[in-house]
C-alpha cells in the first residue's frame, strides 16, 4: 500500500513527498507518509487520487479530513497515514520532524 501511494503522489506532481517508518514508535499506524502540493486545489486532488486509488485497491475505508480546506489532508489508511500540505503550512507544522530523527527520514522523491 505504501508504494502505491507515494507512486500516486509522484504521479499527481507532489513536492517532497517522505516515508516515515512508525513501527515501534506508534500504534496509529505502520507509515506516515508526508507530501506537498503547490496549491489548495492541488493538495485536495492529490487526496482525492490517493483515495481513489485506495478504493481501487480494496481499501473502502479510506478517510479523509480537510480536504473542504486544502491547507492540510489527511488520509487515513489504517497502516498507513497521508498527510498532503501546502508548502507554507507543511513548514509551519513540521511534522515530520516530529516522527522521525535525522537518519530515519527517507525522502522518497523530490520533483526539481
Amino acid at each position: 500500500m505504501l508504494d502505491v501511494i507515494v507512486a500516486t503522489l509522484d504521479d499527481g506532481k507532489a513536492e517532497e513527498i517522505v516515508a516515515i517508518d512508525l513501527r515501534g514508535k506508534s500504534s496509529i499506524a505502520d507509515h506516515m507518509v508526508v507530501a506537498s502540493g503547490r496549491s489548495t486545489r492541488q493538495v485536495t486532488a492529490l487526496a482525492e487520487q490517493v483515495a481513489s486509488k485506495l478504493k481501487d485497491m480494496g481499501q473502502g475505508r479510506v478517510s479523509i479530513e480537510g480536504k473542504t480546506q486544502g491547507d492540510w489532508v489527511l488520509l487515513d489508511a489504517g497502516d498507513v497515514i497521508v498527510h498532503i500540505f501546502r508548502p507554507e503550512v507543511r513548514e509551519f507544522y513540521k511534522l515530520e520532524k516530529m516522527w522521525s530523527g535525522p537518519t530515519e527520514l527517507l525522502q522518497v522523491a523530490q520533483q526539481a
